[in-house]
C-alpha cells in the first residue's frame, strides 16, 4: 500500500489546521467591529427607498435547488426566482405542457440538476445583458436565459460528459461557451459513448471531453460545434482570455495521477497538476478543415419557441470530436500548484491566476511569456501528444503568504485582484503587478466563490464585492440543522475593504453575476401582445373559450381576465380522461398575471403571464364535482375568479357541456 507524500500530508494538515482555527474563533470574529463596518453609514450605502431601484442585478447560482435567484445590489432584495434544471410548482414550470420539453434528456426527462455558475453573454468583452448561461452540473447541460423575459429560452444536453463542472464560460464575443467534464469517463472514440469498463482500468480507459457551443450572434440559440477529447484527468473550472489573449481558453485540472479511488489521497501524489491552454480559434480550423472526427451520440437540445410559447425538443445523433495529437499548436498543459480550483484572467488578458486549494502561494503566469515558451518549445514532456510546458517559462511570479484555501480570483479597475480564501474564510487584495498583499477582510464563514460586477470581463466595476459563504452558523436565526448560506456585500471603492451587509440566499450558491440595472431592464419585456400569440390552443377572444372531447382527451380552451375564468362550468368530463386546460391571460397589462389550479391535480398550477397561453394536464382518478380558482391575486374579486368541474364515472353518457353565466350548447 502507498504511503502519502510529505508535501500531500502538509496540504492536508494546513486544511485541518484552519478549519479547526476557524471553527475554534468563529465568536471572536464577530468581535471585529472595524471590518465589519456594522455602522450607520453602512446602513446608507445598502439602503434603497422605497420605490427606489437596486442599481444593479444579481443573478446567484441556486446550486442544489437547480434555479438562479436574482437579487438587487445593494440592497440585498431577492427580486425573482428562474427556475432552469427544477420543476417549479410556484409557476408550473416543468410541470405545465409548454415547458416539460425543456427537460428531456438522453436519461428521460430529469427534473432537477446542480446548477453552478451563471455567466452574462458579452460583446467586445463587456456583459451586454441579453443573456444568462448556467450549467447544469449532474446530468450535463448548459442552459440560456432570456433576460428580456427572465426565462429559459433553451437547455442543450452535453454528450460524453459527466460532471459539467467548468462551464458554461463565454469568449469575448460570445463565439463560443465552453464546457468541460469534471469526471473522467470511459468514453469510445468510435462513437458507442461511455463504455462499460472496468473500473481497475482508469488510467488506459478513462478520457475527458471539452466541449464547445457554438452561439448564434442574434438570436443566442446554441449548437455544440465540436468537442475536444483529452486526457483523463479532472476538469474543474475555466475562463477565458480577454484582449490579446482572447482566443485562448483555460481549464484547471487535477487527478494528473489518474487516481481512480480515494481521489483525497491518490490526486494529491503530483506536486503540481495542469492548467490546460486551448487556442480555441485554431481547434476551430481544425475542425472547419476536416480534422473533426464525426461520431455518433445521443442528447437532447430543447428549445423555447418565442412565438408559441412551447418548447421543442429534439433528439442529436452525431457530434464532432477533436483529438489533440491530431491538432498541434491547440493545446499545451501548464504545471499549477497541486489540486488547483479556479483560473482567473485579469482585464488587460496578460496575468492568469491560478488558486491551488492546498498552495502557499498563488502563481500569476504570464501570457506574453507562454507564448515565448510555445515559440521555444520550453517544453517538460508531452502527455498524449500535448506539449507541457516549463513552470519557470510561464511564471510571472507568486504572491506569498496569501491565507489558507485560495479557491477564486476577480478584479477590480485599479489593477487589484481579490482572492476567496476557504479554510481561513476571508478575502484577500492584492496588486496584481507588484503581487503585494495589499488588505484583508473576514468574511463569515468558509467563503467559496466571490463575484466583482464585471470583475471577470476587461470592463470591471470598482465599487461593491460580494462574498458567497458556505457556513452561516451564528449569523441569523436558527432553523434547525440547516441553515441558510450567505452573501456579504463589501465595499471595495477605497484602500481598505469594508462589510456594508450580509443578507441569506438560496442554496447552495456558487457563483454569481452582477450587471448595471439599466442594461438589462430597459429590454425588459412588460407583457405578450395577444395578436403576436401563436400557441395552437390560444384563445385570445373570450367569445372563443369553448370545451372539445377528442376520444378519451378533453381540451378545455379556456380564457382569463380580471376577474373570472370562461368558461367556469364544465359537464361531460369522465374519470381517467386527459383534460387539458389551455389557459390564455387575455390581460395587455404590466405586472398582471393569473393562475390556474384544479383540486387533486397530480402535478402543479399554472402561473400565466399576460397575454401568454399555458397548458395544465389533469387526469381525474375521482367522480363527483371539483373547483378550480386562479391562484395569482389579481383583483379586488380575486376570490371570485373559480368555477367548477364536474367529472362522471368512465363511461356515463353525460355530455360535454359548459358556460359561463349561462348555459351554452353542447359542442360538436
Amino acid at each position: 500500500m502507498k504511503t502519502l507524500t510529505t508535501s500531500a500530508l502538509t496540504g492536508a494538515g494546513c486544511l485541518l489546521l484552519g478549519a479547526l482555527a476557524l471553527t475554534n474563533c468563529q465568536k471572536s470574529a464577530l468581535s471585529n467591529d472595524s471590518a465589519i463596518s456594522a455602522d450607520g453609514e453602512a446602513a446608507k450605502k445598502v439602503y434603497v427607498a422605497p420605490g427606489k431601484h437596486d442599481e444593479y442585478y444579481a443573478y446567484l447560482s441556486g446550486g442544489f435547488n437547480g434555479q438562479v435567484d436574482v437579487y438587487g445590489l445593494p440592497s440585498g432584495r431577492l427580486l425573482k426566482v428562474i427556475p432552469v434544471f427544477s420543476q417549479n410548482p410556484e409557476n408550473g414550470y416543468g410541470y405545465n405542457e409548454e415547458t416539460k420539453p425543456m427537460l428531456q434528456t438522453s436519461f428521460g426527462q430529469i427534473p432537477w440538476d446542480d446548477l453552478h455558475h451563471p455567466k452574462l453573454s458579452r460583446t467586445n468583452g463587456k456583459p451586454d445583458g441579453r443573456w444568462l448561461f448556467v450549467n447544469g452540473n449532474n446530468t450535463p447541460r448548459i442552459a440560456r436565459v432570456d433576460l428580456s423575459t427572465f426565462e429559459t429560452a433553451e437547455i442543450i444536453e452535453i454528450p460524453n460528459s459527466a460532471g459539467q463542472h467548468c462551464s458554461p464560460y463565454p469568449t469575448d464575443n460570445n463565439e463560443y461557451v465552453v464546457a468541460g467534464t469534471r469526471f473522467a469517463v470511459p468514453i469510445a472514440t468510435d462513437g458507442s459513448g461511455i463504455q462499460d469498463v472496468p473500473l481497475d482500468t482508469y488510467k488506459d480507459k478513462f478520457r475527458a471531453s471539452l466541449s464547445f457551443i457554438k452561439v448564434n450572434k442574434e438570436s443566442g440559440e446554441m449548437d455544440i460545434d465540436f468537442q475536444i477529447l483529452v486526457p483523463g484527468f479532472d476538469f474543474d473550472l475555466a475562463n477565458g482570455g480577454k484582449g490579446p489573449s482572447a482566443d485562448w481558453m483555460f481549464f484547471t485540472s487535477y487527478n494528473t495521477e489518474k487516481a481512480g479511488t480515494l481521489k483525497e489521497i491518490g490526486a494529491s501524489q503530483n506536486d503540481k497538476d495542469y492548467l490546460a491552454a486551448i487556442n480555441w480559434k485554431k481547434a476551430a480550423e481544425y475542425a472547419r478543415q476536416g480534422k473533426a472526427r464525426e461520431i455518433p451520440a445521443n442528447y437532447y437540445h430543447n428549445r423555447m419557441d418565442e412565438k408559441t410559447h412551447t418548447a421543442v425538443s429534439t433528439q442529436m445523433k452525431s457530434v464532432r470530436v477533436l483529438l489533440p495529437e491530431d491538432c498541434p499548436g491547440m493545446m499545451y498543459l501548464i504545471p499549477v500548484p497541486k489540486s488547483p480550483h479556479g483560473v482567473d484572467v485579469d482585464p488587460t488578458g496578460e496575468n492568469i491566476v491560478v488558486s491551488g486549494k492546498l498552495a502557499a502561494v498563488i502563481p500569476v503566469h504570464s501570457y506574453t511569456k507562454m507564448l515565448e515558451a510555445i515559440k521555444n518549445k520550453s517544453f517538460d514532456k508531452d502527455i498524449n501528444g500535448i506539449p507541457v510546458l516549463k513552470y519557470e517559462s510561464v511564471l510571472a511570479g507568486e504572491v506569498q503568504k496569501p491565507g489558507l484555501g485560495p479557491l477564486h480570483t476577480e478584479f477590480d479597475n485599479k489593477g487589484n485582484a481579490y482572492t476567496s480564501m476557504f479554510v481561513s474564510s476571508e478575502v484577500v487584495k492584492w496588486n496584481v503587478k507588484s503581487r503585494e498583499v495589499l488588505d484583508r477582510i473576514p468574511v463569515y464563514y468558509s467563503i467559496g466563490h466571490l463575484m466583482i460586477p464585471g470583475g471577470d470581463t476587461q470592463n470591471p466595476d470598482g465599487k461593491y464585492l460580494l462574498a458567497m459563504n458556505k457556513i452561516t452558523k451564528d449569523r441569523y436565526l436558527p432553523t434547525g440543522p440547516e441553515l441558510a448560506q450567505t452573501a456579504q456585500l463589501i465595499d471595495i471603492s477605497g484602500d481598505k475593504m469594508k462589510m456594508l451587509l450580509d443578507f441569506p440566499t438560496f442554496g447552495e450558491p456558487h457563483y454569481a453575476q452582477a450587471i448595471k440595472a439599466d442594461v438589462v431592464s430597459k429590454n425588459s419585456k412588460k407583457f405578450y401582445r395577444l395578436d403576436e400569440n401563436k400557441h395552437p390552443h390560444a384563445t385570445t377572444k373570450e367569445a372563443d373559450a369553448r370545451v372539445e372531447r377528442k376520444g378519451n382527451q378533453v381540451h378545455v380552451y379556456m380564457t382569463a381576465i380580471r376577474s373570472h375564468l370562461a368558461p367556469d362550468n364544465i359537464e361531460g368530463i369522465q374519470v381517467g380522461d386527459e383534460v387539458y386546460f389551455h389557459v390564455t391571460n387575455l390581460e395587455q397589462d404590466w405586472d398582471v398575471p393569473h393562475g390556474f389550479a384544479v383540486m387533486g391535480n397530480q402535478n402543479a398550477e399554472l402561473l400565466v403571464m399576460p397575454g401568454q397561453t399555458r397548458t395544465l394536464k389533469w387526469v381525474p382518478t375521482k367522480s363527483g364535482v371539483t373547483p378550480f380558482y386562479c391562484t395569482d391575486f389579481c383583483s379586488a374579486l380575486h376570490q371570485e375568479m373559480q368555477g367548477y368541474a364536474r367529472v362522471s364515472p368512465k363511461g356515463t353518457n353525460t355530455p360535454i357541456k359548459f358556460w359561463l353565466g349561462e348555459k351554452k350548447k353542447p359542442a360538436i
